[in-house]
């Protein structure tokens, strides 16, 4: 098993203190070349020593040798390299700051994600199934926010470096699908045309059915000769949708998204999953959780990945706190054909969750809170005596602590099944299945 560092944290919430100032094992001052045996992964992805002292695009079990400032190893180089090193397959990897363990093999990422998770579980004292990780192909991603830049001699466009505002160009990147490369050419053209030479460009893009939905912020305000300018820039490009600092600029045709083969619109910036194989995964696992109820409750519905879906067979209430994507699901609803009832409901499910009263006409419920967890939204739910629950996580740590709330009411975790669409990221996903014990159910 590996050894994540889960329960640490320095690891999980930020770098902690040092309270000396020798390496551990080279025994050197701060600034001195040193030398370091890695003992773990950290949830950053970086390599730990003792300590701890981080270092970057490290394994367990390498001997390392550096500079160390502050708790991190710079100017690093592996001098016994790991069984699971190998060669990372993008050119960029060196310099780009995006993906932080393409040293790493495949199956040590699947066999360390996983580990993760189970360790994060195991911190809260709960023993889990784990069904095999799924992991999203190279060149799927179909989203991405690229930096854009205008500087003395014109453009330029790319991720940033690690830790750096530095940005790296990444016309080869092997994690963007192809339909997303052309984002990059739209990138410079705005950066040349909106941004000033004292901010970064944020150029959100994302693939839609009928091409790039484009969110720009951090540019120059919006005046009516940059207006006409971004305009044809969406018509060369042949834009879906260009939103520039929240003011829709033009749209030629709806930017739908595909949820199952029915077709949503979101607003401008709205949360999507990273790749078609990714939520694919969840949505079959949430499924298989939701199999055979006649109504179920999507919590943190955003707008309609699972809730849509879920009404080919179930009557589904669908709540969340952006008005803008409950109107997307409800249109994507109207819309479609052979569903049953979707009902929607804006609600901030943190300042005002629903209460276990609220809860007992389902007979499953679907929950996908953001990284920082639901616990108040999970503590009702918990009373609420729902058959089947769904819980689709992207945070370890706090899944774990709100799977101790459920088991604690009686709930029995049956399996988790790891998702990996953020590949060579520390990033983890997760759907897990819960159920009513049958001494519960009373």
């Amino acid at each position: 098993m590996l050894n994540t560092g889960i329960g640490n944290p320095a690891d999980s919430f930020g770098r902690g203190r040092r309270n000396d100032l020798f390496a551990p094992d080279g025994c050197g001052y701060q600034g001195s070349m040193t030398t370091y045996q890695i003992e773990r992964l950290g949830m950053q992805g970086d390599g730990i020593a003792s300590g701890p002292v981080y270092v970057p695009r490290a394994l367990p079990g390498e001997v390392a040798t550096g500079t160390l400032s502050g708790q991190s190893l710079t100017d690093v180089r592996i001098e016994t390299p790991s069984d699971d090193r190998v060669k990372p397959p993008c050119p960029h990897y060196k310099g780009c700051g995006g993906c932080q363990l393409q040293h790493a093999s495949d199956a040590f990422v699947a066999d360390w994600k996983q580990d993760a998770v189970r360790r994060a579980l195991s911190a809260q004292g709960i023993d889990a199934v784990f069904r095999p990780i799924a992991t999203s192909p190279s060149h799927s991603r179909r989203r991405a926010t690229f930096a854009a830049r205008r500087t003395k001699k014109g453009t330029t466009v790319g991720f940033h470096g690690r830790a750096s505002d530095t940005i790296v160009p990444v016309p080869d990147c092997h994690l963007l699908d192809a339909g997303l490369k052309p984002g990059l050419d739209l990138a410079h053209a705005l950066a040349a045309t909106g941004a000033s030479r004292k901010a970064t460009l944020s150029v959100h893009c994302t693939l839609s059915s009928g091409g790039l939905d484009v969110m720009v912020s951090g540019g120059k305000p919006l005046d009516g000769p940059l207006r006409v300018i971004l305009g044809g820039l969406a018509e060369d490009h042949r834009l879906t949708r260009l939103v520039w600092e929240d003011e829709p600029i033009a749209q030629r045709t709806p930017p739908r998204q595909d949820f199952d083969g029915i077709a949503v619109v979101p607003p401008p910036g709205a949360f999507l999953q990273a790749t078609e194989h990714g939520e694919t995964a969840l949505r079959a696992g949430v499924n298989e959780v939701t199999q055979g109820a006649g109504r179920i409750i999507d919590l943190f519905a955003g707008c309609g990945t699972f809730a849509l879906p879920l009404a080919r067979d179930a009557q589904v209430h669908a709540v969340e706190g952006s008005a803008a994507m409950i109107e997307a699901l409800d249109h994507g609803w109207r819309n479609a054909q052979g569903l049953k009832q979707v009902t929607t409901e804006v609600r901030d499910l943190f300042r005002n969750p629903l209460m276990a009263e609220d809860l007992t006409r389902y007979d499953a419920a679907v929950i996908d809170p953001p990284r920082a967890g639901a616990q108040a939204q999970v503590e009702t739910l918990a009373k609420s005596g729902i058959p089947a629950i769904a819980f689709v996580s992207c945070n370890p740590v706090t899944f774990a602590r709100e799977a101790r709330v459920l088991i604690d009411a009686g709930y029995h975790l049956h399996h988790v099944q790891v998702v990996d669409q953020f590949r060579w990221s520390p990033h983890i996903e997760l759907v897990a299945a819960f159920g009513l014990d049958k001494k519960s159910e009373t």
